[in-house]
């Protein structure tokens, strides 16, 4: 079968592996590198036969990838990481080059073959580093920005390094070439920012007007992939073509839709990279030489790490962030691998030089999730111990009796545009700068810090809040800031989030007043919408909801029944808010006025809108006449609206009627 044949070996591989780095909760990339080991052809048993015809396919993964990448990307989100990004880049390079140099002299090699060894050491991976950080969701990050922003630059850096580095001992020659390719670099980045622009959408428009999802998905990809060919053919970089393209075509309003049309390609052809990287490692080559690799190993990823930390501290960067740029970008890049072999067939390196660098690479490349893993929690601290903070907040803004919002993803988004609406004063916190630009734009009042520190909360008004939402979706951190929030005030009421149902229990004992979570609610909401269609009672429908709320939010905490019940008790004996009901024929409201009939002083529960023949009648006053078939909209607590209801039963049946809500809520419990 040939290459049908390896594909389907590669991806039982890598199901398998990343089934089992899952199960001991390690990142996706590792389990792929792993079974790339096992089907490569330095193991016995099943092996791939087609290894080359493989890493051109993984090439379509590093392009699909970087296109997916320049679709969220764009040089005006760069911000204030241009700077390190471009400066700091071109610093690092060389100065990583002449580190690599140094090392590569202790070792005993020739100077030309050091410098080699420098320019490729200096090149981290785009490819794990993307991958490991969509996987821990700290992409939108500061951290995540600037490694990012560095290693496009570094990318930009691979075709200089090739035209440079083969002709050093030939300068006259290799000095036009670098012109050349500065110049064709410069058409194409000007074709693409003016024609492509304006061209790429009105295609991508004129399809999505077919609505055939199909054909939309073969135009982005015929997009990403025929830009970065037609840059591979004027001698640039095939992933920076895709790349550019990317970035293009984020300026549109296809960005979205063509990146959520992308994204299982992408995973799929990025799985086939990294089994192919796992497939260049040799357990044998390893074992024989262990005592180099590690050494080689530890000097890299401890010198890259200083050189990115000691960048980004030059560069004013701090609480964390060198820490985690350096933990990060440690590792040895793919791209090393498209020098290494340019070495190695120019004669600059060694093949035993050549296979060191591949076993370093990938080393490196394997110990990156885990690096990166455990440097949040020291950056965590850091950033804790010297928290700085940037606040937006216009001159109006005064920050008392107000409402933090932990959060501005999809759910915090949307709490603040309704308390925006309600006219709320809030704030909001979150360390996605992306997030953080909108919320500004949404002319919100905004920090963009850590909401698991102290100095933010501070910085937020804790102590004058009338209330803090939690809505962060990762579930760490929604303990974290959790219990900062109670360290610091014990009397605010808090309202958090549960990233899945499992977490309920465990932010229990934390003081949280409230607990929210979305699946679950959106659950409950399916159910009552389907009840509500089916002629069930809006007031059994309502005690349905709270009946199932009762047990959803208190799994396994209380020990016995009766004080489950004496708890519900309690809560409906507080709880105010809205229900529905009918005024039924023969009743004491029917034909009578809401004043006549004295509904505020009788039940203290208040009419807040009539609906009649599909009608609405909003705010009615006194005189407002209520008829048989109304459906009321009635404000109060729960004995109030009960109150209301029995009022708009018969006068014959009322009281045998007042039961039912009782009724629906012991078959609930039953339930």
């Amino acid at each position: 079968m040939g290459i049908a044949a390896d594909i389907a070996i590669i991806v039982v591989a890598a199901l398998i592996g990343g089934f089992i780095a899952q199960r001991f909760g390690q990142p996706l990339i590792l389990g792929y590198i792993l079974a790339g080991v096992v089907v490569g052809p330095h193991t016995d048993g099943i092996t791939v036969s087609n290894i080359h015809d493989i890493e051109l396919l993984a090439e379509i993964g590093v392009a699909l990838l970087l296109f997916a990448l320049g679709l969220e990307f764009n040089l005006g989100r760069m911000g204030k990481v241009r700077t390190i990004a471009l400066a700091g880049t071109t610093i690092q390079i060389l100065v990583t080059m002449a580190f690599g140099f140094g090392v590569g002299r202790m070792l005993g090699w020739p100077e030309y073959e050091s410098l080699w060894f420098g320019a490729i050491v200096a090149l981290s991976s785009t490819m794990v580093i993307l991958k490991t950080l969509l996987e821990q969701g700290r992409l939108g990050s500061l951290a995540g920005r600037i490694m990012m922003s560095m290693l496009i630059v570094q990318d930009l850096a691979v075709v200089p390094m090739l035209i440079i580095l083969p002709t050093l001992q030939n300068l006259e020659a290799g000095l036009p070439a670098l012109g050349w390719a500065i110049v064709r670099a410069a058409l194409f980045l000007t074709l693409m920012i003016y024609g492509g622009t304006r061209l790429m959408p009105v295609i991508l428009r004129r399809i999505a007007a077919w609505n055939s999802r199909e054909l939309y998905l073969v135009a982005v990809v015929a997009i990403g992939l025929g830009v970065g060919y037609a840059t591979y053919l004027a001698g640039l970089s095939f992933a920076f073509g895709a790349f550019v393209a990317g970035m293009v075509l984020s300026e549109s309003e296809h960005s979205h839709h063509a990146l959520s049309n992308i994204s299982p390609l992408r995973d799929l052809f990025g799985l086939l990279f990294f089994v192919s990287i796992g497939m260049l490692i040799d357990p044998a080559f390893l074992i024989d030489h262990l005592g180099i690799v590690v050494l080689v190993v530890a000097l890299v990823a401890f010198g890259k790490a200083l050189i990115f930390g000691g960048i980004s501290r030059a560069f004013g960067y701090t609480d964390g962030i060198p820490v985690l740029v350096g933990l990060g970008m440690f590792q040895i890049g793919e791209f090393a691998f498209v020098l290494a072999e340019v070495g190695l067939n120019t004669n600059a390196i060694r093949q035993e030089t050549f296979t060191l660098v591949l076993a370093t690479a990938v080393t490196t490349m394997v110990l990156t999730p885990f690096a990166l893993r455990g440097s949040e929690s020291l950056a965590m601290r850091l950033r804790r111990a010297h928290a700085t903070l940037e606040t937006y907040f216009g001159p109006e803004h005064v920050l008392r009796d107000h409402i933090i919002i932990v959060g501005y993803g999809r759910v915090g988004r949307y709490t603040a545009e309704i308390l925006q609406y309600l006219q709320m004063p809030l704030v909001i916190i979150d360390q996605d700068y992306n997030a953080v630009e909108r919320a500004k734009k949404a002319g919100l009042p905004v920090i963009y810090g850590d909401g698991a520190s102290p100095e933010v909360l501070e910085a937020a008004g804790l102590a004058h809040a009338r209330l803090v939402l939690v809505v962060v979706s990762g579930g760490v951190d929604v303990v974290q800031v959790v219990q900062q929030v109670r360290q610091l005030s014990a009397t605010v009421p808090l309202i958090a989030r549960a990233a899945n149902v499992l977490q309920i229990e465990e932010l229990q004992p934390l003081g949280v007043n409230e607990i929210v979570q979305p699946e679950f609610e959106a659950g409950i909401e399916m159910v009552r919408q389907a009840l509500l269609r089916c002629d069930v009672a809006p007031e059994a429908v309502d005690t349905l909801g709270d009946a199932v709320r009762l047990h959803g939010y208190q799994p396994l905490r209380l020990p016995g029944q009766e004080e489950l019940l004496l708890r519900a008790l309690r809560q409906s004996a507080s709880a105010t808010g809205l229900g529905w009901m009918t005024i039924e024929a023969g009743s004491s409201l029917d034909g009578k006025t809401i004043g006549e009939n004295h509904i505020r002083w009788r039940t203290g529960a208040t009419i807040v809108a009539i609906e009649r023949d599909s009608a609405m009648i909003a705010n009615p006053g006194p005189e407002a006449l209520l008829q048989a078939g109304d459906r009321l909209a009635v404000w109060g607590a729960l004995e109030q609206r009960q109150a209301v209801h029995a009022l708009c039963m018969p006068l014959d049946n009322a009281t045998a009627d007042a039961s039912q809500p009782v009724e629906v809520r012991a078959s609930v419990d039953a339930y």
